[in-house]
């Protein structure tokens, strides 16, 4: 039986509230931060994202762990489950501690080189320094995420990120702004509030898992040490993804970093429509999991037939989605944006970037489907190369545009139409044309 509308909603929509949920932090401290000051909206995105760049080599292993997952699912073969994620969360407790070493030693003469406001790298560093920590939380949480996804239980992700962004806006407020007991800290206060926040989410897991989930049907009763024979067979998986997103974020740090030497009301410019458009991309992001988890599932069933039928639905489903969050977004663009701010110069200065990333939001809803059923099968290195293959596109049109013709914020932010119509032509073309239908994870 094909996976039908109402089925593709039930797995989606906890992964979109969940992630709902994750961006109240994003939007929170833009938004906290907007009130602040320039300086430190435009340090808080780049510090933001240079995180990201980072924290996108545990996402892109617990994508790959996911996969395997969801094709065990498929199988029914739930026993060999929770090995899979034991073993990622020790091999990403390592990562996290050669992360954080070399972050300490050389993020400050990274950051000099690509900043050119000493004002803002040094309120960037000041963020980084604390927010660096939340490496080892967010290996639990990325873990858990890959483990309920892929067995289709993805309600508990609502409940643990609604967790950890209750305490992040919570924070956020006390420590930004130092109320009730607390001094105000500003920056600094954002960048704590966020490493607490993500180990409460952490423990939530932790907890919740242990008391709910019968350990011995997946597994997790068999708790060894380092099994580098399953960790081989899972990196061979997750290691084209880990680069691949590290790649894709590494290309947007390079667009801010590039936005950045236009000045700090270019930067201020830029990070608030990036939080917009990171928002709106919430439902893409869900069902883009989605398609990875369906993918791997029904094919773990024998069922490889269905994939495309399965990825078209998902796809028109993503469309009419994202299609009317841009309708409401384009009617009331100031009454959204006056959330991050008081200016209404900046107000309207921004206006013409959200205008163009509605275009590139309509466009990515197509692609992003298409390019996820390329990962759910397995071939995760096809989706890499894709991937990069228009990133050095995007890139070389970042610089073009941002660095040497010096073009408005608005022109540069096209790039992003780019990106996913290359990302939907590639992914249309190879699983059009290529033998993909005997991949075996």
């Amino acid at each position: 039986m094909a996976y039908s509308y109402k089925h593709i909603w039930n797995v989606s929509y906890p992964i979109i509230i969940g992630l709902l949920a994750q961006n109240v932090i994003n939007v929170t401290d833009t938004a906290f931060l907007g009130h602040v000051g320039e300086v430190e909206l435009g340090a808080s995105a780049l510090g933001g994202i240079y995180y990201i760049c980072w924290f996108t080599f545990f996402f892109g292993f617990s994508v790959g762990v996911q996969i395997i997952v969801s094709r065990r699912n498929g199988e029914k073969n739930y026993s060999a489950i929770g090995p899979v994620i034991i073993q990622g969360v020790i091999f990403l407790l390592f990562l996290a501690v050669v992360l954080l070493l070399l972050s300490y030693f050389f993020t400050g003469d990274i950051m000099h080189l690509m900043i050119s406001s000493e004002a803002i790298w040094e309120v960037t560093m000041t963020y980084l320094k604390w927010r660096m920590f939340s490496f080892f939380f967010d290996l639990f949480n990325v873990m858990f995420r890959a483990f309920y996804v892929g067995v289709m239980k993805t309600k508990v992700l609502t409940i643990g990120t609604m967790v950890m962004a209750i305490t992040n806006v919570f924070l956020d407020y006390i420590l930004i702004f130092g109320k009730f007991v607390f001094p105000e800290m500003g920056i600094e206060g954002a960048a704590i509030a966020s490493v607490i926040a993500t180990f409460i989410a952490a423990l939530f897991y932790v907890v919740y898992t242990f008391m709910t989930i019968d350990r011995k049907k997946y597994g997790f009763d068999r708790i060894q040490a380092f099994d580098f024979k399953l960790l081989k067979h899972v990196l061979g998986i997750s290691i084209y993804t880990m680069f691949q997103y590290f790649v894709s974020m590494g290309s947007y740090f390079l667009f801010f970093v590039a936005i950045e030497r236009q000045g700090q009301q270019s930067l201020a410019i830029a990070n608030i429509a990036r939080s917009i458009y990171v928002f709106m991309l919430m439902p893409l992001n869900a069902l883009s999991t989605t398609t990875n988890t369906l993918v791997s599932n029904i094919i773990g069933e024998g069922r490889v037939k269905d994939v495309m039928s399965l990825v078209g639905r998902i796809a028109c489903f993503s469309f009419f989605i994202i299609l009317g969050c841009v309708i409401l977004l384009c009617l009331f663009p100031k009454a959204v944006l006056s959330l991050y701010s008081n200016d209404m110069s900046l107000i309207n200065m921004t206006v013409p970037s959200i205008c163009i990333l509605a275009i590139a939001l309509i466009v990515s809803s197509l692609a992003g489907p298409y390019f996820n059923c390329i990962s759910g099968i397995g071939n995760t290195r096809v989706a890499m190369i894709l991937e990069l293959v228009v990133l050095l596109i995007y890139t070389i049109l970042i610089f073009l545009t941002a660095v040497y013709w010096k073009l408005e914020v608005h022109v540069c932010f096209a790039v992003e139409i780019v990106y996913f119509v290359g990302m939907f032509i590639g992914s249309v073309l190879y699983l059009r044309f290529a033998d993909w239908k005997k991949k075996t994870i």
